[in-house]
């Protein structure tokens, strides 16, 4: 793995994403796309390096956070702006320097990987399109690549190559020591231009080869269309490789799965359904129209149209419609519907009636409600946390529950009901004849 260096190129402006939010650290799948990028280098080697230059402080913040060995390099734009520049006082370990782009989310290690398995000075990644439209054209001679012209800089007869770059380039080190310093900026952009380097190559008698590769993995994102591609192309892949393993997807087309869930035994999961987050699905039935958010299901049945919040466990547990979790530990429980369930702990064979809601908030902290086994809880009942609900304990419907219930007691917490006989005739007017 120390004989290949990674360099990542992420300095660029991304003025088309029209965001304040950095290019690179737009999501797909959850995941931000220099986080998927960085993934895939980490396959091929531990030396890992990234160039920025727009918004540094916090896309290396980023990075660092998950990638802690990622060596950070900032461009000197105004005096040395293109790829080229982007490169220079690098100084790299491995024999072969592989360069590929931050923008470039769907882009596998194999792939990667394959351009520094030829044995040239430098290999280039290419692919053949209908519409070459602003791509950097490849020129060919007896299957040698001797020049990359941008389009900014290409002839009419140039333009009319189909054959274009698709901007990952591994070369050998020594070659790129030799070749950078004699990259220069005299170009339409004035920027030192990375592809310049292949015309030099030539120059000096060195082999510079083109590997085909696919032009919807190299696909570089540049605004938010192309960013909606991306994820369409994304959520395809993940959903297919979930498919093959064993999980049921129904209309998979309209479901979405995070990059980072995990499903585990057969699952089934339903048409219009959100996974988010570090999930982990096992043995279990996710219901049309429901949202799961970094949480664990286990051997459970969710929905429809239910809502697991952030940070909740559960498992042997039935939660119907409209029933919302949110970091809740629920071990047997059956929730069939419209039931808040916030900040609690609920165990074995309780049954949580509708329209129940554990009040979890004072207006300044959150609170815990704690529920034992066999609880069976009556519909419309508050239960004001903190409390502690003990083992075998009966809430009658209606009830608000301030204070712990202790086992084997029923609690009953509402006005006594009186009746007013003949009101509705002497409130409205006397009873028709």
């Amino acid at each position: 793995m120390n004989n290949i260096s990674i360099i990542i190129l992420a300095a660029g402006l991304g003025t088309r994403m029209k965001s304040t939010t950095p290019k690179v650290m737009f999501k797909l799948s959850g995941v931000s796309m220099i986080r998927h990028v960085l993934k895939q280098a980490y396959e091929i080697t531990n030396d890992v390096h990234v160039v920025l230059y727009h918004q540094k402080e916090l896309i290396q913040e980023h990075i660092l956070s998950e990638f802690k060995d990622t060596q950070i390099h900032i461009q000197d734009l105004a005096n040395f702006p293109g790829t080229a520049g982007a490169l220079k006082g690098i100084k790299f370990k491995g024999e072969k320097v592989l360069i590929t782009c931050g923008d470039m989310p769907l882009v596998s290690a194999q792939e990667l990987k394959s351009l520094c398995d030829k044995d040239a000075d430098i290999t280039m990644s290419s692919f053949v399109c209908k519409d070459p439209f602003g791509y950097g054209r490849v020129i060919e001679k007896d299957s040698k690549v001797t020049g990359i012209v941008e389009q900014k800089d290409a002839s009419e007869e140039e333009r009319k190559i189909n054959r274009v770059n698709a901007g990952c380039y591994c070369f050998k080190r020594e070659v790129l020591e030799e070749i950078l310093p004699l990259i220069n900026n005299q170009n339409s952009q004035k920027e030192y231009y990375l592809t310049d380097a292949i015309k030099i190559a030539n120059q000096k008698n060195l082999s510079c080869v083109a590997v085909d590769v696919c032009e919807q993995n190299f696909m570089g994102i540049n605004d938010k269309f192309q960013l909606s591609i991306a994820e369409n192309i994304m959520q395809d892949n993940i959903k297919k490789e979930w498919m093959k393993f064993g999980i049921n997807m129904r209309l998979p087309q309209t479901i979405f799965v995070d990059a980072r869930a995990v499903f585990k035994g057969e699952c089934v999961v339903e048409e219009n359904v959100s996974i988010l987050g570090e999930c982990l699905i096992e043995e279990s039935i996710i219901k049309s129209s429901s949202v799961i958010e970094e949480s664990i299901i286990k051997s459970s049945d969710i929905g429809p149209l239910a809502h697991i919040r952030p940070k909740s466990k559960i498992s042997g547990t039935h939660i119907g419609n409209f029933v919302e979790v949110k970091k809740g530990v629920l071990n047997g429980v059956k929730a069939g519907h419209l039931s808040y369930l916030g900040d609690c702990e609920i165990d074995n064979g309780t049954n949580i009636g509708c329209g129940t809601i554990t009040c979890n908030y004072d207006g300044k902290a959150k609170h815990k409600t704690v529920i034992g086994k066999n609880v069976f809880i009556g519909s419309d009942s508050q239960l004001v946390a903190p409390v502690n609900i003990g083992d075998d304990v009966l809430i009658a419907a209606g009830s608000t529950v301030t204070s712990d219930v202790p086992s084997g007691a029923l609690a009953i917490s509402r006005g006594k009901q009186i009746n007013k006989e003949g009101f509705f005739y002497k409130f409205f007017g006397k009873k028709d004849a």
